[in-house]
């Protein structure tokens, strides 16, 4: 199997099976960031598109990513619907978060309960900031390391661990004022802050 950087180097040759490998690889889950983001299909088809062509247009020109085309790709798609969304000022509707895979929903956040899970997306479209949402989205359902989360958003680690810290405390009062009460389990913050985290790396 091709690993990325062999990909990346035949794309940079402008090698066509080199380039629809690339697509192919990523363009689902670039797909699902931008639809939990922005909440339109045929907005997030778009994002997606004009992500690959960004791509095209920086190899053509002998620029682009030299390693990490994950992260190059997540960082351009965030760029894009932060510019989107800052021009058109406009949330993503709710139905979008709950896109994400049951089995990360069910792992991160241990609910056991329709109610609870509809809590959780609430809040993490309408209790948190813009960044905590990107950050939330990139680490606990993207499965980017800090370090890359970090890179993505153009901010220095440990302003992305404070602004994870503070995510996960937003999301924890709506459990702690919740009256139902079952068996939430948020990852606590100095878990999710351990400094082995900053070199874990996830896959692509």
């Amino acid at each position: 199997m091709e690993t990325e950087l062999s990909l990346l180097d035949a794309a940079k040759r402008m090698n066509k099976d080199a380039l629809v490998k690339i697509f192919d690889l990523y363009a689902p889950s670039l797909y699902r960031y931008a639809l939990r983001l922005w909440g339109d299909a045929l907005m997030a088809d778009q994002i997606v598109g004009d992500v690959f062509a960004k791509l095209l247009d920086h190899l053509a020109s002998g620029n682009g990513p030299r390693s990490n085309l994950r992260s190059y790709l997540y960082q351009t798609a965030y760029h894009i619907i932060v510019d989107e969304a800052r021009s058109s000022l406009r949330q993503a509707p709710l139905e979008a978060l709950t896109s994400f895979r049951p089995e990360v929903a069910s792992g991160l956040l241990g609910v056991e309960n329709h109610i609870m899970l509809e809590k959780v997306l609430a809040a993490i479209q309408h209790d948190l900031t813009e960044d905590q949402r990107h950050v939330v989205i990139l680490r606990f359902l993207e499965e980017f390391s800090l370090r890359e989360t970090a890179a993505i958003l153009g901010k220095e680690v440990n302003h992305v661990k404070v602004i994870q810290n503070r995510a996960i405390a937003k999301l924890r009062k709506v459990f702690e004022s919740s009256e139902t009460q079952t068996g939430v389990l948020l990852p606590k913050i100095e878990e999710v802050s351990k400094p082995l985290d900053l070199d874990s790396s996830a896959s692509p």
